[in-house]
C-alpha cells in the first residue's frame, strides 16, 4: 500500500473515503442505499463487543485511524466500516457497548472469537466466545422488540427517529451483513482430519442458514453474506501449523484452505436455495475468499511486504491478548496485510473493501449503491 493511500486514511473525512471507493462522489453524501446496517459475525467485523464485554483491547490496536483502542482487532477500520462509509452511514456501534452508542442507523452484534455453532460440548469457553451467531440473533431480536415497545408506549410514529434508537420501519429496509465461520473452521482443522472436518461442515452451514431464516421471519429482506477467507494463509496458521509438504504454491496450508473452500461451496449452495425459497429476499453472496487470496498471492505487487509477515506482537506476546502492557508494533502498518497474524490491517481491509463493494466478487454481481 502506497504512502499516499496511508495519508488519505488519516486526512480524509468519511465521505471523501467513500468517494475514493467509488466514482459517484457527488452522490455519496445525499444517497443512502440503506437506512441502517445490522451486522453479525466474528473478529473480522467486531467493532467493540468483545472489548466491552471481556476487557478493553490494548494499544496499539486502533492506532492508525482512531488513535486509541477502538474495540477492533486491527490498527484501524474493518471491512464493515468501509461498507458503512460506502453507503453514507456512520460506523456501527457494538450492541454491547453501553457508552455513547447510537443505533439510529443500525447496530453491530459481531464478537471476536465468535462461532456459528453454539459454545458448548467440544467448543469450550475460554477458546471461543459465548457470543455465538445464535446469541447475536437473540440480541438483535431484543433490540427490535424493545424498540417497538418504546415507540408504542411513547405513542411515537414508527417512521420518526427518537434519539439513538432505530426507527421501527427501518428494520425491513436495512442491510443485514454476516461474516462468520473462521473460528468454526479453525476448530475443525486443528482438531480433526481433513475428511472429518469436511463431514462436519453441513451442520455448521445449517446453523448459519437458520439464522438467516430467523432474520427473514423478523422482517429482514436484504442480506450481504461473506464467505470465509483462506484460513490456511493466515501467518499464525502458517507459523504454527504447517509442514513443508502441506503448503501450496504460495506457502499457504493447502488442506486448511480446502476445508474453507468446501465450507464456502456448501454455504453458496444453501444461500442460493434461500433466494428461491424465501419470497422477496435478496441475498448477495460475497466471495471474500477469492478477494483475500488474490491480495495475499499478489502482496508485493500491491505495495505490501512479504505475505506472511505481520505488524503487531510476536510469538511470546500476542497483539489480541488483553494485557496491562502495550505490545510493540511496526512503524508502517499500511505495508502489511496482516495486523497480528490472525487479523487484517486497515490497509488490507481497504484493499478488499474497494474490490467487493462494486460487485466484482459478488453473486449476483451487484454494487452496494445499486442494491437499494
Amino acid at each position: 500500500m502506497s504512502s499516499f493511500i496511508h495519508l488519505r486514511f488519516q486526512e480524509h473525512s468519511c465521505h471523501n473515503l467513500c468517494s475514493a471507493l467509488h466514482p459517484l462522489t457527488s452522490l455519496i453524501s445525499t444517497l443512502r442505499c440503506f437506512p441502517a446496517i445490522y451486522n453479525f459475525g466474528d473478529a473480522n467485523s467486531d467493532t467493540g463487543a468483545d472489548s466491552a464485554t471481556f476487557g478493553r483491547l490494548p494499544y496499539p490496536n486502533g492506532e492508525t485511524y482512531f488513535g486509541k483502542p477502538s474495540g477492533r482487532m486491527c490498527d484501524g477500520r474493518l471491512i464493515v466500516d468501509f461498507i458503512a462509509e460506502k453507503v453514507g452511514l456512520p460506523l456501527l456501534n457494538a450492541y454491547l457497548d453501553s457508552l455513547q452508542s447510537n443505533f439510529r442507523h443500525g447496530a453491530n452484534f459481531a464478537a471476536s472469537q465468535a462461532t456459528i455453532q453454539p459454545v458448548n460440548g467440544q467448543l469450550c469457553e475460554g477458546h471461543y466466545s459465548p457470543l455465538s451467531l445464535g446469541i447475536q440473533l437473540l440480541e438483535f431480536e431484543q433490540l427490535k422488540v424493545r424498540t417497538y415497545e418504546f415507540y408504542n408506549e411513547a405513542n411515537i410514529s414508527h417512521t420518526k427517529g427518537k434519539g439513538g434508537l432505530p426507527r421501527p420501519k427501518d428494520f425491513s429496509e436495512a442491510l443485514y451483513t454476516i461474516d462468520c465461520g473462521q473460528n468454526d473452521l479453525y476448530f475443525l482443522v486443528t482438531t480433526m482430519t481433513e475428511d472429518q472436518a469436511k463431514a462436519a461442515i453441513p451442520n455448521i452451514t445449517n446453523q448459519f442458514v437458520q439464522v438467516i431464516e430467523k432474520l427473514y421471519q423478523e422482517g429482514a429482506r436484504k442480506f450481504w453474506i461473506h464467505n470465509t477467507g483462506p484460513i490456511g494463509c493466515l501467518p499464525y496458521m502458517v507459523m504454527y501449523h504447517s509442514k513443508a509438504n502441506e503448503v501450496d504454491e504460495i506457502g499457504c496450508i493447502k488442506s486448511y484452505n480446502e476445508v474453507a473452500q468446501e465450507f464456502n461451496k456448501q454455504l453458496k449452495y444453501r444461500t442460493d436455495q434461500l433466494s428461491c425459497d424465501l419470497q422477496g429476499v435478496e441475498v448477495t453472496y460475497v466471495d471474500i475468499y477469492s478477494a483475500k487470496y488474490t491480495l495475499i498471492k499478489e502482496a508485493t505487487n500491491h505495495g505490501f511486504v512479504d505475505r506472511f509477515e505481520y505488524c503487531c506482537g510476536n510469538a511470546n506476546c500476542k497483539c489480541w491478548e488483553k494485557s496491562e502492557t502495550n505490545v510493540s508494533a511496526c512503524s508502517n502498518p499500511s505495508q502489511y496485510i496482516s495486523w497480528d497474524g490472525l487479523h487484517y490491517t486497515e490497509a488490507a481491509n481497504y484493499w478488499i473493501a474497494s474490490r467487493i463493494v462494486n460487485g466484482s466478487y459478488s453473486d449476483p454481481p451487484t454494487s452496494l449503491l445499486n442494491a437499494r
